[in-house]
């Protein structure tokens, strides 16, 4: 309820405070979402929704020092018709809502906020902290809340510590949540190797197993777990990159405590008409009773190609092969942009049930075959 009230306070003042005075320090702009799916295999489902996200942004000069922020709205509501009944929802809560004391080679922030990093493009290993799906053309997810501070050295080289609010919301690839109201830590390293660059990151949390099993197992205690990874992306005649993560839980009810995601990727654009981006990736995901351990296996392949028609459209086309499971999962994207307007046309041809992506089951609806269209209006 705060935050409600906080928001509609905010975007108020400032619609009402004059213009030369928001030109100066503050900015408003906003996103207007709306869209539809239509599955029509049995049973016939579509899905309609209009999200909002208004943002409110402020920057002040303070000596060598900036002091800036963003404060920004997630509005959305959608509905379900499947069969014969239609299921409504909707959500009103804060996106963004951080703030920053930045210098040119220092920054901290604080609040709810955005935090990624990696090398890879599709299959992210590094997706820890945000889940954005690679089909979804506007590339939204939640944000965590926590502290990040990140100093950049004059070799390129840079380092980021962060402290995160642990709550009851899987991230990531998590399928356990955080332990509420616990803390959260890591780092990152990343240095200048050859045309690009090498990291290091790690992550400690503490796990709530019962938050997702059934009452009926009881659990003597919470889970630790600890992330480690290493990512590197070099530009040479083609871009290559290359991304592996381990995680230990320290789960009392199971054996296979160690999880491994490794990816591998390239790309290149083909000097044809406007110029064809091609990229592929490959995926594996290990999960055993020691490091590396393969009691249980996935590999997925990645081939995806963007090709700009004009200025105003643009096709890109991915194909994903799921090697384990012998599935393939098919997905293209018209997208038209006139200056504040957007339009997407997009088409899926997946299996009945995927489980790669933590995607927000709210605002998709990608299993099976069928056909989404989407507007926005950007101001």
């Amino acid at each position: 309820m705060k935050a409600r009230i906080t928001y509609a306070l905010l975007i108020f003042l400032c619609l009402l405070l004059p213009g030369q005075v928001i030109a100066q320090s503050l900015g408003f702009k906003g996103q207007a979402i709306g869209w539809t799916t239509l599955n029509p295999a049995e049973p016939f489902q579509t899905q309609f929704g209009l999200r909002y996200i208004p943002e409110l942004s402020f920057t002040l000069p303070a000596g060598n020092y900036t002091i800036d922020g963003e404060f920004s709205a997630n509005i959305w509501g959608s509905g379900l018709y499947q069969g014969n009944s239609i299921s409504l929802d909707e959500q009103l809560s804060p996106y963004r809502m951080w703030i920053r004391f930045s210098s040119d080679q220092f920054e901290l922030r604080a609040g709810l906020q955005k935090i990624n990093f990696g090398s890879a493009q599709m299959f992210r290993p590094l997706m820890w902290f945000d889940r954005i799906d690679p089909r979804d053309p506007l590339q939204l997810t939640d944000g965590v809340y926590g502290l990040l501070a990140r100093y950049y050295f004059l070799n390129n080289a840079n380092i980021w510590l962060w402290g995160l609010y642990g709550d009851d919301k899987i991230k990531g690839w998590e399928l356990i949540p955080s332990l509420k109201n616990s803390i959260e830590y890591g780092g990152r390293l990343q240095l200048p190797f050859f045309t690009g660059e090498v990291a290091a990151t790690y992550h400690h949390r503490t796990a709530d197993p019962t938050a997702v099993l059934p009452d009926s197992i009881t659990l003597g205690n919470h889970a630790a777990e600890n992330r480690i990874a290493l990512d590197t992306k070099v530009d040479l005649l083609v871009g290559l990159w290359a991304e592996a993560s381990l995680t230990h839980q320290d789960l009392s009810f199971t054996e296979q405590k160690y999880k491994t995601m490794l990816n591998a990727g390239m790309d290149y654009t083909f000097g044809i008409g406007s110029g064809i981006n091609v990229m592929a990736e490959g995926f594996g995901y290990l999960q055993g009773d020691q490091a590396f351990g393969a009691d249980e296996k996935l590999a997925f392949g990645l081939l995806s190609a963007t090709y700009p028609v004009s200025i105003i459209h643009s096709v890109n086309a991915m194909m994903f092969y799921d090697f384990t499971n012998k599935n393939l999962y098919r997905f293209v994207n018209w997208t038209m942009a006139w200056d504040r307007w957007s339009f997407y046309v997009m088409g899926f041809w997946n299996p009945e049930t995927y489980t790669l992506y933590n995607v927000d089951p709210r605002t998709s609806l990608y299993g099976g075959w069928g056909f989404q269209l989407m507007a926005v209006f950007n101001h």
